[in-house]
């Protein structure tokens, strides 16, 4: 099978994509989604809040899936469902499997690599105790409650506080469960202030900060978790040590972009993001290969998915008809204060939009981008937080000649 251009996940980033190019021109493109279903995780996602930006009204994920869902079977593109993308390579060949076909292989002349992420898992926190029945991440809660109708348990305890944990907090109280408090190992909450105030403030559920779980006790089924608050270092004061009964334990501990295909490809990876290293168009390292969404950096709002992987299909476009021509070479680095920048690299003389995260909660700084030791922008911030994405726009007279960019925080005077 031979195709122009092969979307690899059918979610918000990939529909997003997919549409993009169909209007930059491109007809020959195929979508492979290995769920049953457009959409990827919109589906479990019942809570309004999508589409302030991308529509100018409150959505649910559904309907914001459906949206773009209608846009992909208007333009006619393809895609593939019940598909399973096995491999692909910096040749651009990918392999896959599903029912229909059985392992197959398309020759792609561009791919946009829209996987999405998933959660980090029990195993990597080394929580001492057993390992009973009731301990689920946030997502899979989020499944069992809103797709499936199962409620996982009654009495809860929530450790993470990113925004599915956040909002699956919510949804257990309503669904009548009782969640005794959500521990989050940071001094901060790793969610938008938005879902703090609307999920937990509003219902009068206790955020612990600096706060986790050190040991899981039952034998069949939790029976109860024993917290404790942290140090500076992390580590947890044993004279803090605290029991609270509960039935469930939900793990909101992270998200790790899907990338096990894209190091398959030889991609450069980042770090710090988990995620490929891009340029402003969203391209990878490897020729004609692009990423974009959650699989590139965990994002907050879907909003923000859809517009940057509208500009991995235009940039796919451009790749493909032969007119995104690289000029620049300008890499972008970040001091402690900013954990990363996506873009990690500016290849064309255009003006670019920076997102970027920072390390720790900040209050009246300055974001600045120096070139060599000229200072040549800054932006004045009242408070910037590691569960909040933040982004400026370069115009592209401002990085004239350059070859390297340093994004750092200064405090405001």
């Amino acid at each position: 099978m031979k195709k122009d251009l092969v979307i690899i996940g059918g979610g918000p980033a990939g529909m997003s994509a997919a549409v993009a190019a169909r209007q930059s021109g491109i007809s020959d493109i195929l979508i492979l989604e290995r769920d049953e279903h457009l959409g990827g995780i919109l589906q479990q996602c019942i809570h309004n809040g999508f589409g302030l930006h991308r529509f100018g009204e409150e959505l649910t994920g559904p309907e914001y899936a459906w949206r773009y869902e209608k846009m992909v079977r208007e333009f006619g593109i393809e895609a593939m469902l019940n598909t399973m993308v096995l491999e692909i390579t910096n040749e651009k060949r990918i392999i896959a499997t599903n029912a229909q076909y059985g392992i197959f292989e398309i020759e792609a002349k561009a791919i946009i690599l829209a996987m999405g992420c998933r959660e980090r898992a029990k195993g990597s926190l080394n929580i001492a105790g057993t390992r009973p029945a009731g301990i689920y991440s946030a997502g899979t809660a989020q499944k069992y409650v809103n797709q499936k109708g199962y409620l996982p348990g009654r009495e809860v305890v929530i450790l993470g506080s990113g925004d599915i944990g956040l909002i699956m907090a919510r949804r257990m109280t309503l669904e009548g469960a009782k969640v005794k408090a959500v521990c989050e190992l940071m001094p901060y909450s790793g969610g938008l202030a938005r879902n703090i105030q609307q999920c937990l403030k509003d219902f009068d559920i206790p955020l612990l900060l600096s706060h986790t779980v050190v040991e899981i006790h039952g034998k069949d089924r939790v029976e109860g978790v024993t917290i404790a608050q942290v140090d500076e270092r992390r580590k947890p004061i044993d004279a803090t040590r605290q029991y609270i009964p509960c039935d469930t334990l939900l793990l909101s501990v992270g998200l790790i972009p899907e990338n096990e295909l894209s190091k398959g490809a030889g991609i450069c990876m980042d770090g710090v993001t988990k995620g490929a290293t891009v340029d402003q168009d969203r391209e990878t390292s490897v020729d004609g290969i692009f990423a974009c969404g959650n699989v590139l950096h965990v994002h907050d709002l879907v909003d923000f998915v859809s517009q940057e992987a509208e500009t991995a299909g235009k940039s796919a476009a451009a790749y493909l008809t032969g007119s995104g021509q690289k000029t620049e070479d300008i890499s972008i680095r970040t001091d402690g204060k900013i954990r990363y920048t996506v873009p990690q690299n500016i290849t064309r003389s255009a003006d670019v939009e920076v997102y970027f995260r920072v390390s720790d909660v900040f209050r009246n700084v300055n974001v600045c981008v120096y070139q060599g030791n000229e200072k040549i922008y800054t932006k004045k911030k009242g408070k910037v937080a590691p569960g909040e994405m933040e982004r400026i726009a370069l115009k592209k007279e401002l990085f004239a000649g350059a070859k390297e960019l340093v994004f750092t925080l200064e405090d405001a005077k």
